[in-house]
C-alpha cells in the first residue's frame, strides 16, 4: 500500500520590499526563532496539508479567485496582540481588512477546505514563542509603524523540509 505524498501550503500576501525586509528584521531582533522562516505576510490559508490532486485543484482555484479580485490599498498600524489566548504580537491591518477577509473566505471554499482554530483576522506577526518581555517590547517598540501598500496579488507558499516557507506560485488580482 502507498501513501500519498502531502505538501504543507499555504496563502499569504507579501509585505512588499522595504517593508516586509525590515518587519522580518525586527521580528528576529524580537528573537523571534522563526523569523528567518517566514517571510512577512498577511496570512489568507494558514498552514494546510494537501495530497496532489487536492493540490493541482486548489492551485486552479487560487488563479480563478485571483481573477475576480481587483487590487486594492492595505495600510498596516500599530500593533495588536493574541494574548493571552496565544502569545502573538503583530501589526495591526487597519485598512483592506475586507479584502482580505473576502480573499480568505473565497480561497478556502474551493478544493480545499480548512476549518480555523480561531476567527480569522488579517495581520502581520512581528512576535511569536518569545519570552513576555519580547512581547511587551514588540508591542511597544512597533506601536507607532504605520505603512500603506497596494496589494496586487497574493503568494502560494510551500512548506520546505528545511523549515522554511518558500513562494512556488504568484496569482495577480485582475478583477474589475
Amino acid at each position: 500500500m502507498s501513501v500519498a505524498r502531502q505538501t504543507t501550503i499555504g496563502v499569504s500576501i507579501p509585505i512588499p520590499a522595504p517593508h516586509g525586509d525590515y518587519l522580518q528584521r525586527r521580528r528576529a531582533d524580537f528573537g523571534d526563532p522563526q523569523a528567518w522562516q517566514i517571510p512577512a505576510h498577511i496570512t489568507l490559508l494558514p498552514p494546510t496539508a494537501v495530497d496532489q490532486d487536492a493540490y493541482a485543484a486548489f492551485r486552479s482555484h487560487c488563479a480563478d479567485v485571483a481573477s475576480a479580485q481587483s487590487p486594492f490599498d492595505v495600510v498596516l498600524r500599530g500593533t495588536g496582540t493574541f494574548r493571552p489566548l496565544s502569545d502573538v504580537v503583530f501589526i495591526q491591518v487597519a485598512q483592506g481588512v475586507s479584502n482580505c477577509e473576502a480573499l480568505e473566505r473565497a480561497l478556502r471554499s474551493g478544493p480545499v477546505r480548512r476549518d480555523l482554530d480561531f476567527y480569522y483576522h488579517p495581520h502581520v506577526t512581528v512576535a511569536h514563542n518569545v519570552a513576555t518581555a519580547s512581547l511587551d517590547r514588540a508591542f511597544g517598540e512597533l506601536a507607532d509603524y504605520s505603512v500603506a501598500f497596494q496589494v496586487d496579488g497574493y503568494h502560494l507558499y510551500e512548506l520546505g523540509d528545511d523549515g522554511v516557507w518558500r513562494p512556488v506560485h504568484e496569482f495577480a488580482l485582475v478583477g474589475d
